[in-house]
């Protein structure tokens, strides 16, 4: 079992110990389930009246914590306390699943497949004609990566994933299970004789550097030309990525949440959990869609919407307390 001292700790974090503790630290924990050997963190004012019953005998805090540690009990602080724990939950990270060999017999490898030095392969995977994988990719048991594809250095992709043909993934990805790039976009038009005639999905995704997907998130390829996700792009679970759409960098998508065809995101957009964009809408740099909203409009680079149509956030609030208001004068009638 791994243990650390409070020094030791603090030697990566760099903060400023205040109080002490004989107790060595043997995992991270959060405060109402901490015992007196595990370290939990205070992100936030409003969990400091938790510090006196957890037993936890070591915090990492902001700089602006109001309380003290007490007897036998120390506080680590920081500038930022979520970014630390990072750091922490890493120090105490068990290992990956081990792979007993390299490249696993039972995976299928085309002969025009290109394998860099270091690729690991698990039971079962398919790798298709002319597929390159970077150095030190690590491809979990079952999964399937279909022709013309390219993996770049260092990523992970978890079991069950499937790649399409011709996509192309970049370095220090992480793809979690049963991820789907490059599915075809939903592309239907009606005829009169045939019903719905299904348009061709021609195109294909490509995907920036440190992108994370998680799982059973899908990415469809373009119509034509690209579905593209920008450098350090972060898309939760079960997120759906239409067509053509485009991603700066760095933007996230929470869990539930879905863009339509050719979405356009700045870069740094906050997408919250189960909301939905509408077709052909692009929304600026750094704006933020809260959870459960609709948007059927261009959002201005910097703004934040909330609602089902999306408006101004502030214009939200109003329109819900004057509603809760209205609400409440017709039960007192």
């Amino acid at each position: 079992m791994k243990s650390y001292s409070i020094q030791e700790i603090n030697e990566i974090l760099k903060g400023d110990i205040v109080g002490g503790t004989f107790h060595q630290i043997t995992a991270p924990e959060q405060l109402e389930s901490a015992t007196e050997t595990e370290i939990s963190f205070i992100g936030n004012k409003k969990y400091e009246k938790f510090w006196a019953e957890s037993k936890a005998s070591v915090a990492i805090v902001n700089e602006d914590i109001s309380i003290e540690p007490g007897e036998n009990r120390a506080f680590i602080k920081v500038k930022n306390a979520d970014l630390a724990m990072s750091q922490v939950l890493e120090l105490f990270a068990p290992p990956t699943p081990l792979f007993i060999v390299d490249i696993h017999p039972t995976a299928t490898i085309d002969t025009t497949a290109s394998i860099c030095n270091g690729v690991r392969i698990g039971a079962g995977c398919y790798i298709g004609p002319k597929v390159v994988i970077g150095d030190n990719t690590s491809i979990y048991p079952n999964v399937t990566i279909l022709d013309e594809c390219t993996i770049g250095k260092n990523t992970v992709i978890w079991s069950g994933t499937v790649i399409r043909e011709r996509c192309h993934i970049g370095n220090d990805c992480i793809i979690h299970p049963n991820a789907t790039i490059g599915a075809d976009g939903f592309g239907f038009r009606p005829d009169p004789k045939q019903g719905l005639v299904k348009i061709p999905q021609i195109g294909n995704v490509i995907i920036g550097n440190n992108v994370e997907i998680g799982a059973n998130s899908c990415v469809d390829r373009g119509k034509f030309s690209s579905t593209i996700l920008g450098d350090g792009c972060k898309i939760d679970n079960l997120v759906q990525i239409g067509h053509n759409s485009k991603l700066g960098k760095f933007c996230i998508m929470a869990g539930n949440s879905g863009l339509a065809g050719s979405v356009t995101l700045g870069n740094g957009v906050i997408i919250g959990g189960s909301a939905s964009i509408k077709d052909h809408t692009t929304i600026g740099d750094g704006a933020i869609v809260g959870a459960g909203s609709g948007v059927t409009g261009d959002i201005p680079a910097g703004k934040t919407m909330l609602g089902y149509p999306a408006v101004e956030a502030r214009d939200a609030l109003k329109q819900w307390a004057i509603l809760k208001r209205l609400v409440n004068e017709s039960k007192s009638k």
